[in-house]
């Protein structure tokens, strides 16, 4: 008998052994559970909605210039405070919510924006008399009581009111014009599949199906803010042992695509596309989409979908004051070119252009807002954007799709002009995949021809303060996918002259979308028309930094929820000192950006804020239920 074999014949009895390997496997497991527990449940840094700041509503501003006093203060080096606590690099709202909430446990902030106005997708434009909204087009999750609605409030000190959308807050349409098929979406958490119902009749059994498995699978992405930012050996942990998948029902689904799903749920085609037409608002088509993704966005409105009164720019008006009062900053024409390090290779500062000059700022931490392309990609060294760590993230993500926004001014009121408080999801039929694929594979003359969906809304008509700033004049916002290739022969020329042909090309997208739209809406002609121009994927470059487009940021396909991604691209950046805020350290859209926020903030402060806004909203509820008692 060989030595080995005389020990494994005097090992202990094989059942007593298995007893040993469950008790250490469970008290292991006891371990993480108690760590977890104290990790998320154990505040440790100062609570950003530790005090209520709700002030009572304030007369609204209506004046654009005394709306710009706060909005377009310009970069000069006298302005910037002294004895900043952070940089903050661009003002979209995963920026500003970031600052914000470092303000508001005494943080002094200095955001830095390199457009001329701040809120990034958020900002509103005026030509012609008409104010226009470039990203912000309907907010859910916004009753009184819940968290989002109540860390909101608190963002804002109160002052920014949301007007609820009609319900049917979305309408579906499907077909060429002899064959338009039309089907409205509510919100209510039956009503929503109620409707349905009516719609497809003997398609119930499928209908209660997909809400189910999209309530299901939406509750589980609390995991999802959990991965990134639990201590990175524990994240790594529960991935690579497997346990993710069997804790979160969210991770189990993320793996499958929007089309398995729905295609196995129902043969019917335009309910397929029904339950797939939201995908828009991420920007991925159903067979590269991940479910857990559209579970989201179909939870996200079930409630309810808003719009901010006064328009979008209040979103950032009145976030800014909070972090003045602190004592920092929100600068516009603040160009950042790029994130200063010291010998240490730790963060330090940033150089802002200004005219030919450079002038640097310093502060001990760095935060950007700009997108992790361009953060790895054009504001850090060279010799660091090398590094592995950095070259791993760069490697896991890629570029979302570009978009292409068309924005009208119509004179006529929205009674006139038949438009309402909601939206118009325009498809030319329920094959949504090979609809897209086919025109994002055309050559851009042939695209230009056979745009294929179109999302249609009316700022003017959800914002209940519009008569009174624009009488008898109304707008609408309309967008669709364009490939960033289309235009890039034109990135460098002037952003308001690029050239006949650049405007010719656009004129041909603007012609073909402005027939589906006199089509679905019969009360706007041509007539009607005082303003339309578009803005295309080299536009979003100009004006939001967009490197290629991209209207959501990193792409959002199936890979971008792979739990393995998800630990490495967190807030923290690899390099000590700098951090990422915004749709790519979280997901994309309003909702997604502040979730960043809180996300980086969580990572700053060494407090779990996702699990705060819970606790805030508890408290809310109950100071609410105690006045109305009074």
């Amino acid at each position: 008998m060989e030595p080995n074999e005389e020990v494994n014949a005097v090992t202990v009895p094989s059942g007593l052994g298995r007893g040993a390997i469950m008790i250490a496997v469970s008290i292991i497991c006891a371990a993480i559970v108690i760590f977890l527990l104290h990790y998320v449940f154990g505040g440790r840094g100062p609570d950003p909605f530790e005090k209520d700041t709700r002030e009572p509503l304030k007369k609204r501003v209506y004046d654009k210039k005394e709306k710009n006093k706060v909005l377009k203060q310009g970069f000069v080096a006298n302005r910037v405070p002294e004895n900043l606590d952070a940089i903050v690099i661009g003002s979209g709202v995963g920026g500003l919510g970031l600052a914000v909430l470092l303000a508001k446990v005494g943080k002094r902030v200095l955001v830095l924006e390199q457009h001329s106005r701040a809120g990034g997708c958020c900002h509103t434009f005026t030509e012609k008399g008409f104010e226009f909204d470039v990203g912000i087009h309907y907010i859910g999750e916004l009753l009184d009581h819940k968290p989002f609605r109540c860390m909101l409030d608190q963002m804002t000190n109160g002052q920014l009111e949301w007007e609820p959308l009609e319900n049917p807050f979305d309408h579906v349409v499907l077909g060429p014009p002899e064959n338009r098929r039309r089907y409205p979406i509510y919100s209510g958490r039956t009503r929503f599949t109620d409707e349905l119902k009516k719609c497809f009749p003997g398609e119930e059994k499928a209908i209660d199906e997909f809400m189910k498995l999209a309530k299901k699978t939406g509750n589980g992405v609390w995991f999802l803010a959990l991965l990134k930012i639990l201590p990175l050996p524990l994240a790594k942990f529960l991935v690579h042992t497997g346990l993710l998948r069997h804790l979160s029902f969210f991770f189990k689904m993320a793996p499958r695509s929007l089309t398995d799903v729905v295609n196995e749920l129902t043969e019917n085609k335009d309910l397929r596309a029904v339950f797939s037409y939201i995908f828009g608002t991420y920007g991925k088509i159903p067979k590269d989409a991940s479910f857990a993704m559209h579970s989201l966005l179909v939870t996200h409105y079930l409630n309810g979908a808003w719009y901010p009164k006064g328009g979008a720019s209040e979103i950032a008006y009145h976030m800014i004051p909070i972090i003045e009062k602190a004592g920092g900053a929100v600068l516009v024409r603040a160009p950042v070119n790029r994130i200063l390090f010291n010998d240490a290779k730790e963060a330090c500062g940033v150089s802002v252009m200004k005219g030919q000059e450079e002038v640097h700022i310093h502060a001990p931490l760095i935060i950007s807002d700009a997108g992790i392309f361009n953060t790895y990609q054009k504001l850090i060294p060279k010799d660091l954007q090398t590094m592995p760590a950095i070259q791993k993230q760069l490697s896991m993500l890629k570029h979302g799709e570009g978009g292409l926004s068309v924005f009208m001014g119509l004179n006529g009121t929205k009674e006139e002009l038949g438009l309402k408080a909601d939206n118009y999801w325009i498809f030319a039929e329920n094959n949504f995949d090979e609809l897209v694929m086919n025109y994002m594979k055309k050559d851009r003359e042939e695209a230009a021809k056979n745009v294929p969906l179109l999302f249609v809304a009316s700022p003017s008509a959800k914002d209940p303060t519009w008569e009174a700033r624009s009488p008898g004049k109304s707008t609408l916002s309309l967008v669709t996918f364009a490939k960033y290739e289309w235009f890039e022969e034109w990135k460098d020329g002037k952003v308001t002259n690029r050239g006949r042909d650049y405007t010719e090309l656009k004129q041909a997208f603007i012609d073909t979308i402005l027939e589906v739209v006199m089509d679905v809406f019969p009360k706007i002609t041509r007539d009607k028309i005082e303003y339309i121009d578009a803005g295309t994927p080299i536009t979003n470059t100009h004006y939001i930094g967009a490197p290629k487009g991209e209207i959501y940021g990193a792409d959002h396909s199936i890979s971008r929820f792979d739990p393995e991604l998800n630990i490495t691209v967190r807030a923290q950046t690899p390099l000590k000192n700098l951090y990422l805020t915004g749709q790519d350290v979280f997901l994309c859209g309003f909702a997604g950006a502040l979730a960043g926020a809180l996300t980086c903030g969580s990572a700053i402060l060494k407090r779990n804020l996702h699990l705060d806004t819970i606790a805030l909203a508890k408290r809310t509820a109950f100071i609410n239920t105690k006045l109305k008692g009074e």
